[in-house]
């Protein structure tokens, strides 16, 4: 009897083992997931996913490292709410939203970084500051190109008419895709993922269409 309950309470010990750390891992992933599609989001507009994550903080739907709390603090949900009024607003004022997409990129890179880094679940500092930029950083620059392009091929075709559909498009995308991503990271993640393959593909078919024609100029 003693080694049928040695045996019984080992194998309870193994299956919560494994039961833990399955649930460690799953954990995980769906925080990297949620770093990812956040980051994306950056893309179409800079400070709505750090406004919507920071309340997400702040009312304790989601916990970020301790080295960036700050971001669900009161002063930085008022600067974020500050900055996203000013930045929806002036993607609807012509020409004026061509001049923010000059800068969009780069706040973009900067803001995936941050909030991937502030998600993803990696002790090491380093490592985890690499990956964000990487994974972060490049996600919301590489979308935030992308719309910018749009909006300038809209700019030239229609004379700044249709910016206010783009615009639109964006806000939407960028609110929308930021609660989403709280609720179905992992799903997020893989569209955005797919969104951005299918974007690196169109760039590459567009420069080598540019360098066909350039060649069949001369």
């Amino acid at each position: 009897m003693p080694v049928k309950d040695s045996r019984i309470k080992n194998s309870r010990n193994a299956g919560n083992f494994v039961n833990y750390y399955m649930n460690w891992d799953v954990q995980t992933f769906s925080a990297a997931a949620l770093g990812i599609a956040l980051a994306a989001c950056c893309g179409f507009r800079v400070f709505v996913p750090m406004l919507i994550a920071g309340l997400a903080g702040r009312f304790e739907l989601f916990h970020f490292s301790e080295n960036f709390v700050w971001l669900s603090s009161m002063p930085a949900l008022i600067t974020l709410g500050i900055a996203t009024v000013f930045e929806i607003a002036g993607y609807y004022i012509p020409f004026i939203d061509n001049i923010l997409d000059t800068i969009a990129a780069p706040l973009a890179a900067v803001a995936g970084t941050l909030l991937a880094t502030s998600v993803i679940p990696i002790e090491n500092d380093w490592m985890k500051w690499i990956t964000g930029i990487i994974a972060g950083g490049g996600s919301a620059g590489l979308i935030a190109s992308g719309t910018g392009l749009l909006r300038l091929l809209s700019s030239k075709t229609t004379l700044g008419v249709g910016n206010n559909v783009v615009a639109t498009g964006e806000n939407a995308a960028a609110i929308g895709g930021s609660v989403l991503s709280f609720l179905i990271p992992v799903i997020m993640a893989v569209l955005f993922i797919l969104f951005f393959i299918w974007m690196i593909r169109k760039m590459i078919r567009r420069v080598r269409g540019n360098k066909t024609s350039v060649s069949q100029s001369h």
